[in-house]
Formats: structure tokens, sequence, C-alpha cells
């Protein structure tokens, strides 16, 4: 049986370790802030997910499971986050382009409390 959660906890690290390479090559070929956010956080939190399974699997002890449901329980929470603030510094920092947003409210409520972004080009 050992052999059994051994494979499948491997098979889970395969995938995720896959799933992070997705986003790391996604990283370098998307060319705008926003599309390289999205690519990075969606198979980043899947593939930690993946690969803290396989950990679990693998070791096949209460305070290791323990400790993947930690980490996953606190990538859940921060990378939502992170997302956000990147969006919305690269939004004040003129690197978004807002010609390309069907719906922008950030620009909107910043506009509307008096900022003024930076001008790229300066």
């Amino acid at each position: 049986m050992a052999e059994v959660f051994d494979l499948i906890g491997a098979l889970f690290i395969l995938i995720g370790a896959l799933l992070c390479l997705g986003a790391a090559i996604a990283l370098r070929r998307f060319p705008d802030v926003l599309t390289k956010m999205h690519a990075i956080t969606k198979p980043q939190v899947l593939g930690i997910i993946a690969v803290t399974l396989g950990v679990a699997f693998s070791l096949r002890t209460w305070w290791a499971a323990g400790l993947c449901l930690l980490i996953v329980v606190l990538q859940l929470l921060t990378a939502p986050v992170s997302a956000t603030m990147v969006a919305r510094s690269a939004s004040r920092s003129g690197l978004i382009d807002d010609a390309g947003l069907k719906v922008n409210h950030l620009t909107e409520d910043l506009r509307d409390a008096g900022y003024s972004r930076p001008d790229r080009d300066a």
C-alpha cells in the first residue's frame, strides 16, 4: 500500500511542477501586466496545492498533512491579495492600457478621488 501512496504522491508532485512550469512560461510569453498576472496566479496556486498534496501522500504523517494544509490555506489567502495589489500598482503607474478593458472601476474611482496617473513617457 505504501508504494501506491508514493506513486500517487509522485504524480501530484509532477502535476504541480508542470502547472508551475506553465505559469513560468506564460510569464515570459504574455505581453502585459494583467495577462501575466492572470497566467501566474491560477496555475501557481493549483500547482502549490498539487505539490503539497503530493508531499502529504508521500510522507503519510499527520504532521506533514497539517503543515501542507497550512501552506495551502496561506497560499489561498495571499494569492488574491497580492494579485490585487499588483494590479492596483500597475494601474497607478500607468502600465495598464485602459482602452483594452471593458470595465475599469479602479481608474474611475481614482479619477473621482482626484488622482492623476503619471505620464509613462516622461
